[in-house]
């Protein structure tokens, strides 16, 4: 008996939506497709488009409730990074995001923000070997970040300038990201 290439296509296509629909194989599946997308570099904004951070209202707490104060970060190169554990494109880029914490963690201030418990996030920390802080919010964050989606990351300059926005996966361990770094710390 022959099989048409159509007929193969449709059962492929089939099992496909299968592995998708399963719970168990959902994720996973999720998480490797974002990080295919997560191999691009965010890009920067052009200079006369970028949106100033003015409110510095903005409080934050870490798994031992100490606060963060984001008044604290001005005239500093900040990255905050909007994500949650259960978020596949938010997973697929979280490797690239340890890296360049790895080497940037003392030059420029990191702020990863969920709202998920710190029971929840520490698990998924050690789980992944991610070394990062995590922050829950405390107050509404600042207008200028108009969250809707998550994973949401900003690069900001010492003046409060929004450099990178970016919605989605992205890989933050780039060349771009780390010269466009550099040259925000000079």
């Amino acid at each position: 008996m022959k099989v048409s290439k159509s007929k193969i296509k449709n059962i492929i296509f089939l099992i496909v939506i299968g592995l998708l629909i399963v719970p168990q194989t959902r994720r996973p599946i999720q998480i490797l497709l974002h990080k295919g997308l997560a191999l691009f570099s965010p890009s920067t904004i052009n200079e006369s488009e970028q949106i100033t951070v003015t409110n510095y209202d903005w409080k934050l707490k870490d798994e031992n409730d100490v606060v963060l104060n984001f008044e604290e970060t001005k005239e500093r190169v900040v990255l905050i990074n909007f994500w949650a554990t259960w978020c596949p494109p938010c997973i697929a880029e979280m490797s690239s995001m340890q890296e360049l914490y790895n080497d940037y963690k003392n030059k420029i201030e990191f702020i990863f923000v969920s709202s998920e418990t710190h029971a929840v996030i520490n698990q998924f920390l050690m789980d992944n070997n991610y070394t990062f802080n995590v922050y829950n919010p405390i107050t509404n964050y600042p207008e200028a970040f108009n969250i809707t989606s998550i994973p949401r990351t900003f690069l900001i300059d010492k003046k409060g300038n929004i450099v990178i926005d970016k919605n989605g996966s992205a890989n933050w361990n780039s060349d771009m990201v780390r010269k466009t770094i550099d040259g925000l710390l000079k």
